[in-house]
């Protein structure tokens, strides 16, 4: 068994690094990749202290100098936390990536649920891809600006949103404790004062619930939407991670019963009506 997990790693990833591509010198070189000293360099951090740390002696190093290795390092998001968890025995802090969109591969898996309402959403809860069935049962995302893609902007500032809701102040509230436990779970809280600021001068309702200092774990449930001319649609959510993405979720609504998925039907068949009569 090896005992020195942390110090075998480092050396693996050091002997694969180009010197060259970091402007040290590629000749009269016993082995390949970098030297201790020139990962030491790279991290600023004492040759004596990083070779120490390779061959297992000195002690566990602290979070900030396992950044700066891994960063030396070039080290990818994965490989770093795999550092963390040999040398500390736990994931480093999450770092907050603002996100634009998903990758086509993730749309796809979204597009296949067809009648199956689904969301990807950021910890902030922006919506940044959903399905056909998302746009006709949840909201009408493409419709909307960029900036009003917002779970909590639509609930507290769209009527429209609201009256669909079968018991909005119950919905809200559960809203607004995940959305503090999911901002705060994916290192983002900073990034979500502005929507925080924003909801608060316009939403005396949000004031009340934000005071509450609630968290929730959004995990799974059963929502209730109601659509004009075919009543209340019941569906079962699960949310589910991104692997690799700790700010995104994924969010399927699935009908309760055949009658929901029927109505579900009924309304993209009626979506799809609309568009061609409208061309």
């Amino acid at each position: 068994m090896n005992d020195n997990l942390l110090g075998t790693y480092l050396k693996d990833r050091r002997t694969r690094l180009d010197p060259a591509s970091f402007g040290f010198s590629a000749t009269r070189r016993r082995t390949p990749g970098l030297r201790r000293e020139e990962v030491a360099q790279r991290a600023n951090v004492s040759a004596t202290w990083y070779t120490w740390l390779e061959q297992g002696r000195g002690g566990a190093p602290s979070a900030a100098v396992l950044n700066r290795i891994a960063r030396a390092l070039m080290l990818t998001d994965v490989e770093r936390e795999h550092i963390f968890l040999i040398g500390l025995g736990r994931p480093p802090e999450v770092r907050y990536q603002a996100t634009e969109g998903v990758t086509p591969r993730l749309q796809r898996v979204l597009d296949a649920l067809e009648f199956s309402p689904a969301i990807v959403r950021t910890c902030t809860w922006d919506v940044v891809a959903w399905n056909r069935a998302a746009s006709v049962v949840l909201a009408d995302y493409a419709a909307l600006p960029v900036e009003q893609r917002n779970v909590l902007r639509l609930l507290f500032g769209n009527p429209h949103i609201r009256e669909r809701q079968l018991d909005w102040k119950s919905v809200a509230r559960f809203v607004v404790a995940a959305l503090r436990a999911d901002a705060a779970r994916a290192g983002a809280s900073n990034e979500l004062e502005a929507l925080i600021d924003e909801l608060s001068r316009t939403s005396p309702e949000f004031v009340e619930m934000w005071s509450d200092h609630d968290v929730r774990s959004f995990g799974e449930g059963t929502k209730h939407v109601r659509h004009s001319g075919i009543g209340m649609i019941a569906m079962e959510y699960s949310s589910f991670a991104v692997d690799g993405r700790p700010d995104l979720s994924m969010v399927i609504h699935n009908p309760a019963t055949r009658e929901d998925a029927d109505k579900v039907r009924m309304l993209i068949e009626c979506r799809e009506f609309m568009s061609v009569n409208r061309v």
